[in-house]
């Protein structure tokens, strides 16, 4: 990814991030999506609203407080300054916790999404028509859905093979995966 610091915009609003290569994740700034979220256009009531739902959610016992970090955002006075952050599991955590009209088409989706993988566990082929019934939305031909989910079952037995021959490490699979592409 080219740009490593971003601005992200969500309802109109700018959202602060940061890539981290390390764990392949986005960072984003908790007291922007606060902001948005409140709808609160100033800084220092976010900020505020931010370290009370905090207090209340660490007293809570809620461990996705503990999930955030903070990094060195760059500030609207375009200095750098110690912001709290988190990835995307950990905001959408914490947006569960703000009472906010803004949040609740987020909550009612993460809900529906969570039913739908408790389907899919107890009948996986739920999991393989969903799939199907979104590539054909994006227009994919049958032939392309087909080969994909084929490609998909190949590629499954072949890292099971290599489980079962003692390839542990990432690097390994990388490198495997690189030489049945390149031929």
């Amino acid at each position: 990814m080219a740009n490593k610091k971003q601005i992200a915009i969500f309802e109109g609003q700018k959202i602060r991030r940061l890539w981290d290569e390390k764990k392949e994740l986005w960072y984003f700034s908790v007291i922007d999506i606060i902001s948005v979220l409140t709808e609160q256009p100033d800084f220092k009531k976010a900020q505020s609203y931010w370290t009370t739902l905090k207090n209340r959610l660490k007293h809570e016992g809620n461990e996705s407080v503990t999930k955030c970090d903070k990094l060195k955002l760059q500030s609207a006075d375009g200095k750098f300054y110690k912001t709290d952050v988190a990835d995307v599991e950990t905001i959408l955590r914490l947006i569960q916790s703000v009472p906010s009209p803004k949040a609740e088409p987020i909550k009612l989706w993460l809900a529906k999404v969570g039913y739908e993988r408790i389907q899919e566990v107890s009948d996986p082929e739920k999991a393989l028509n969903r799939s199907r019934n979104y590539w054909q939305r994006m227009g994919r031909s049958a032939k392309w859905i087909q080969q994909r989910m084929m490609g998909q079952e190949i590629r499954n037995k072949l890292t099971d093979y290599w489980q079962d021959n003692e390839v542990k490490e990432k690097d390994e699979y990388a490198i495997l995966t690189n030489i049945i592409h390149q031929e």
